[in-house]
Formats: structure tokens, C-alpha cells, sequence
């Protein structure tokens, strides 16, 4: 073999490829994985330009790969105030209070959760209550589906009642018609979020840059963007002038209601859009909205009545779409978050031609019966899924609004990882940040715990279906492959694979899932380079 760019001796090495013995070092060349061996054998692999790093007591994997992501859509979304930790409506009232307002601007926030409103309907009232009525305000609620507005902002939008939209979206009104401040879906909230202030071009890169940075230092090497929207590829083109991204990126643009055929060839053009380590590759629908909004496609309706209908007004409309896609080798990507959702688009993916080596996903899968369990292995569609967005925003004890909305019933069949693992279906992990947090580290541990990393005192929800340390970790490296159409070329450690890898200080199959989360992240190699180097 040709001498090694790199070399890394680590005390475990986990190729996930199943090929005993274990090795203790490993080679990389041109961007590709050259050799796995011993100590001993690094000495034949060496030249004089490489570089041999000892990692000592360190864990090597497979580079780490987030499943579902916001990249640019998430720097704009997570502007203002952060309220991801507001758990009660004084304690929103607090954080309102506390931040900085220029006279006449904008207070802008983000990550609401709507249980802080601790049951009571979801109104600008304290908003008004702790600001006046005279600011105008725009917070985004934690699922990025919904926001509540204040009186002021819905005056300079000129809503002064109900709205109709091609979308499922909606103005939510009182018994008596004015608008109670709460906006559900995108083009409600568009209403008013078409007049916040744009963020300087420079300072959206910055950010951008700063994020790419920090996924890297928690551990990830690539990253599945669920859009490709607004300034996206200036943005990525601009970075990469600079230097090589420390992520790599695989981006599905949105398809919406009324995107019509114009929108769809669209998507079909942006598909030969690529650079170095990002490309586009596939298309984003949405089949309903959120539970927590009421806006999810159920079976039957929600306790407040509601959550009963698809996000397109005519479901058959995204079929078409979808088979229009497919039928141009487009790989197709759905948000389904209720059971008629997950139902209606396992049946439209039945009935596609597999014209990609990529198989269509389905992502998110919050609540579903058993009969639909099977169908994902039946028919090779990835599940993707955020343990997160169960650990952090529902309760064991059913009393948050999410399982409150939908009933003990289908709260008890909620985000079924360990059911589809076991039923043979490919299941791809990640953060849909900024809906959650994206160190992988935590979530991971989520994976396993069905509560909170770190917070032992919380009681698990539905532990039975937890994941083992080792599906947690093929969620983010040989399971996201294969959603990627990658299997045999990335996600595992042996000669001939993408030299994208993931080193801790602590060992994910083997420690205890809360200690694990805290581990050091020691170096990220993306493509055989480093693109993050820990402390040590």
C-alpha cells in the first residue's frame, strides 16, 4: 500500500463492520481508509509527510452524521431570545422583561415551548402583560411550526381576523373572531415574519461558519439539511472559497403546497447543484404540521377537536408531486408526524419507481399503530427519528401537551425506535436542530434512556423502546449510510470507505449512556483531514 496521510492509534477502534479482531490503528490516504491493524503494523504505513497521532485510551468511530437538520433556515430561526429553557408563564414573563428592546424595534425569541402556558390556552396576554401592548413581538415556538405574535405585530401585519391559506395553515381567533396572537404554520407566520428585520449578509455567514464549527467539535462529520432555502447556496459557496467545510452536508429542498409544476422542476434543476462536501440530494415535503400546534393529520381529531386534516388541502396533490419527483430519480424525504400522515405516505411510496440508489425516508413518526411498523423494512424506507424531540418535550406521566392532545392511547405508541429496529427497518438518528439541541453525545444517550441525558430523577417515557448502545450508535453511522444510499462506501471503518471519523475520550459501547453524554470529543476527520482537534 501507499504510504498514509494519517495515521490514529486509539485502544478501541469500532468499525461496525463485525470483523474481529479489534484494531488498535488505523490508515488513511487520498480521503479514503487504507489500512486497520495494530500498533505494530502502523510502523509499515508510515512516510515522511504523515502524521501519526497516539490517541492513548480513545474510542474511534465512524464519523457521526446528524439525520435531520435546519443549517440556514436554523440561523435565522434562533434570533433573539433564547426560551428553550422558559418552563412556566412567569417564567416567560421574566425573560420578556429581561431583554433588550431598542425604542420602536422588534423583540424577537425562539424555542417556546408550549407547556410553559401550564394548560391555558396559548395568547399574546402575556406577552401584553409583561411588555404592554405597544411592542411588536415574534416568538417562535419550540417545533418552528407555530409563533405567538403580540397585538402590535398583528397590527403592523394588518391581521385583524381569520385567514385562509393553500396550506393547512391558520390565524387562531377567539369565540369572538380577533386573532389571539397565535399563528400555526408557515404561511401564518409568514404574515408577520415577512416584516422582522434581515440579518446583515455578513453576519448570516459568520454564524453559519460558527455553527459548522461547533457540530464539528461535538462530534459530527456530516449533516442531512432538511431545506435548501433562501440565501443557502451563497452561503455554502461563499464558505467554501475559504477552505473545506468541517461538516458535510447533503440538502432536500422544500416542496409546499402550490408549488406547482414550475416549483417542481425547480427542484429537479437544484438537484446538479454540488460542491466539494455539499450537495442536493432529494426533496422535503410535509404531509401535516405538528401535535403540538394541532395541526398533525390523525385518524381522529385530538382532544381540542382538531389535527384532522392533511397539510395539503388535496392529499392527492402530493402524490403527484412526489411521483413526479421519484420519476426523475429524486429521492424523497416526508415529515409525517400522525398515523394517517405515516399511513398516507407509506402508501404513496409504495407505488414509486426506486430510480436512486437513495431509498425515501419518512421522518419524525410521533405516534403510529403497530400494523405500520412492518411496512418500513417491507417496502426499504428509512425512519428517521429525533430522540430528542421525545426526551425533552413529553412526559411519562402523559400530563404535557402533546400526549394531553392526543390521549393516553396513541401517547402510549409515541416515537417507536426500538419497535422498527426490531422489525428489521433502517432507522436514521438526529436533532432537527433548532427544534433540539444537535450534540449527537446527549442524544445518543437519549436513544437509550427515554429521558433527558443527565437527569436521572425523570422517569423514562416507554422505556421498552429504548435502543442498545450499538443502535444508537449505527442510527448516526452505518444505519444514516444507508439512508444516504451510501452502504459499502461510508459508515463503517474499513479499507476502501470515506475517511470520516469520530474520536471520544469515552467509549459509547460501553459506558453508561449518561456518562457517555459528558464524553470529550478528541478529533473529527472529515475526508482523511481533521477537521476538529480536541485539547488533548
Amino acid at each position: 500500500m501507499s504510504t498514509a496521510d494519517l495515521i490514529l492509534l486509539a485502544d478501541r477502534i469500532h468499525t461496525l463492520a463485525g470483523t474481529p479482531p479489534a484494531p488498535t490503528a488505523i490508515a488513511v490516504a487520498d480521503g479514503v481508509i487504507t489500512a486497520l491493524g495494530d500498533r505494530a503494523d502502523a510502523r509499515a504505513w508510515r512516510g515522511p509527510g504523515t502524521e501519526l497521532l497516539d490517541l492513548g485510551s480513545a474510542t474511534i468511530t465512524p464519523g457521526l452524521v446528524d439525520g435531520h437538520f435546519h443549517p440556514v433556515m436554523g440561523i435565522g430561526l434562533t434570533r433573539g431570545v433564547d426560551l428553550s429553557s422558559v418552563r412556566t408563564l412567569a417564567g416567560l414573563k421574566s425573560a420578556l422583561r429581561a431583554a433588550a428592546v431598542a425604542p420602536g424595534g422588534w423583540l424577537e425569541g425562539w424555542g417556546l415551548d408550549p407547556n410553559a402556558f401550564e394548560g391555558a390556552p396559548i395568547s399574546h396576554g402575556p406577552l401584553v402583560a409583561a411588555l404592554g401592548p405597544d411592542v411588536p413581538v415574534f416568538l417562535l415556538l419550540f417545533d418552528a411550526h407555530s409563533a405567538l405574535v403580540s397585538p402590535r405585530a398583528l397590527e403592523l401585519a394588518g391581521v385583524r381576523g381569520p385567514r385562509e391559506f393553500v396550506s393547512g395553515a391558520s390565524v387562531a381567533c377567539d369565540a369572538s373572531g380577533r386573532p389571539t396572537g397565535h399563528l400555526l404554520e408557515w404561511e401564518a407566520l409568514d404574515l408577520v415574519r415577512t416584516l422582522l428585520p434581515d440579518d446583515a449578509p455578513g453576519a448570516r455567514r459568520v454564524r453559519l461558519a460558527q455553527l459548522l464549527n461547533r457540530m464539528a467539535a461535538g462530534g459530527l462529520t456530516a449533516a442531512n439539511a432538511m431545506d435548501f432555502e433562501d440565501d443557502s447556496l451563497t452561503l455554502f459557496r461563499s464558505l467554501e472559497e475559504d477552505g473545506e467545510l468541517p461538516v458535510r452536508w447533503r440538502f432536500a429542498p422544500f416542496v409546499m403546497p402550490g408549488a406547482g409544476r414550475d416549483g417542481l422542476d425547480a427542484v429537479i434543476a437544484q438537484q446538479r447543484l454540488s460542491g466539494r462536501r455539499w450537495q442536493v440530494e432529494g426533496a422535503k415535503f410535509m404531509i401535516d404540521g405538528t401535535v403540538d400546534g394541532g395541526t398533525a393529520w390523525l385518524d381522529e381529531p385530538d382532544s381540542h377537536g382538531e389535527s384532522a386534516a392533511c397539510l395539503w388541502p388535496d392529499p392527492a396533490e402530493y402524490a403527484s408531486a412526489v411521483r413526479t419527483l421519484a420519476g426523475h430519480g429524486v429521492p424523497i424525504v416526508t415529515h409525517a408526524i400522525g398515523d394517517a400522515g405515516i399511513r398516507y405516505v407509506l402508501d404513496t411510496y409504495a407505488g414509486l419507481p426506486r430510480t436512486s440508489r437513495v431509498p425515501h425516508r419518512i421522518e419524525h413518526l410521533e405516534t403510529m399503530p403497530s400494523e405500520l411498523i412492518g411496512r418500513f423494512a417491507e417496502l426499504d424506507v428509512t425512519a428517521g427519528m429525533q430522540p430528542t424531540h421525545c426526551t425533552h418535550y413529553t412526559r411519562a406521566d402523559h400530563t404535557d401537551n402533546w400526549s394531553s392532545r392526543l390521549g393516553k392511547k396513541r401517547a402510549d405508541r409515541a416515537f417507536r425506535a426500538r419497535d422498527l429496529r426490531d422489525d428489521g427497518a433502517r432507522l436514521a438518528l438526529g436533532s432537527d436542530w433548532p427544534i433540539a439541541p444537535f450534540d449527537p453525545r446527549s442524544i445518543i444517550a437519549a436513544a437509550r434512556l427515554r429521558r433527558p441525558a443527565g437527569e436521572p430523577g425523570v422517569e423514562p417515557v416507554l422505556p421498552e423502546q429504548a435502543l442498545t448502545a450499538r443502535m444508537a450508535l449505527e442510527g448516526y453511522t452505518t444505519h444514516a449510510a444507508g439512508a444516504a444510499g451510501l452502504t459499502g462506501r461510508a459508515g463503517q471503518l474499513v479499507p476502501g470507505q470515506r475517511a470520516d471519523l469520530t474520536v471520544f475520550a469515552l467509549d459509547p459501547l460501553s459506558v453508561g449512556p449518561d456518562e457517555f453524554a459528558e464524553s470529550p470529543v478528541e478529533l473529527t476527520v472529515v475526508d482523511g483531514r481533521i477537521a476538529y482537534r480536541g485539547s488533548r
